[in-house]
């Protein structure tokens, strides 16, 4: 077993897909292919189902690569240490819910650790699939949220998938609306200040029901007559500008990021949401999620 054996093994499961992990890691698909196989064999596992549609991490796989990221990671450590060098490439993954704050913290990390070479990934995506991105071992850590609406069905789903849930601060709901709205004078606003505005919500797609919905308060909650889904930040703050839109949040906004076009203000009810992240069970994590972890701290308390 050889650490470019692991740095390999690793590259397919980000990747799930043998083509793609070849590219980044600038070996021949074949070779790759036998590089793998030959890993496989000498430790008497399997690491990798495969099919027509790709790859997939196996159960023992799982386990093998939680370990194999410790060692790649330690590798680095140790270059930094004694070598003086960058440690090679950083790699980091990060898979959330659509928080400016996550952004934030993304850019404290490549600000810490970025140097001349790295391979870092973000993605704002729906709920479900931070959980299936984390659970595969796409993504090193999930951002999301837990209520007491939701926190059940979420928290069962996390335990499902050999995943632990560490929350990281509790919110009072907010809403975010842009400095135009005419409840932009409020100090606080009610559900019934809402009623003749636009509700901009994440879409979920498959998994569309309020368990996995982004926005802590639902269709349970309170009727909206005007209804809007939208899949990225950027066009749902654009919704929030030119239809004086609103959405329900946490309140944590970046100006630096989003401008001074969006504010935010609490909304009027007894209710409150959980951020926190999710990681697999048992695994240790490297330095750049650490850091991750602390500047989505750091970006709570400054407020």
């Amino acid at each position: 077993m050889t650490l470019q054996q692991l740095k390999y093994a690793v590259a397919v499961a980000d990747s799930q897909n043998i083509t793609e992990a070849s590219h980044r890691v600038f070996i021949s698909q074949p070779s790759l292919t036998a590089a793998i196989r030959e890993l496989e064999r000498e430790m008497g596992i399997t690491i990798f189902s495969r099919s027509n549609k790709g790859v997939t991490v196996t159960n023992e796989g799982n386990e093998f690569l939680s370990y194999a990221r410790q060692i790649l990671e330690q590798t680095a450590l140790l270059e930094d240490r004694f070598k003086g060098g960058n440690g090679g490439s950083s790699i980091f993954s990060v898979s959330c819910q659509h928080y400016s704050f996550a952004v934030n913290a993304f850019v404290d990390l490549i600000k810490k650790f970025g140097g001349s070479e790295y391979d870092f990934t973000i993605r704002e995506t729906q709920t479900h699939e931070i959980i299936e991105d984390v659970a595969h071992l796409k993504s090193e850590i999930g951002v999301l949220y837990t209520s007491k609406r939701n926190e059940d069905v979420i928290l069962k789903l996390i335990k499902k998938n050999n995943l632990q849930f560490e929350p990281l601060f509790t919110r009072p709901l907010h809403v975010f609306i842009s400095t135009k709205n005419p409840l932009a004078a409020k100090s606080e606003i009610s559900i019934s200040d809402l009623a003749p505005f636009p509700y901009l919500t994440y879409e979920q797609g498959d998994f569309n029901s309020f368990y996995f919905s982004e926005e802590p308060l639902t269709e349970i909650d309170f009727d909206c007559p005007k209804n809007i889904k939208v899949r990225d930040r950027a066009t749902l703050f654009n919704l929030l500008i030119g239809l004086d839109g609103y959405t329900i949040c946490s309140g944590i906004i970046s100006h630096e990021l989003n401008g001074k076009d969006i504010i935010s203000r609490p909304l009027a009810v007894n209710d409150s949401m959980t951020v926190g992240i999710i990681t697999r069970k048992g695994v240790v994590l490297s330095r750049y999620a650490e850091f991750y972890v602390a500047a989505l701290k750091k970006r709570e308390d400054s407020l």
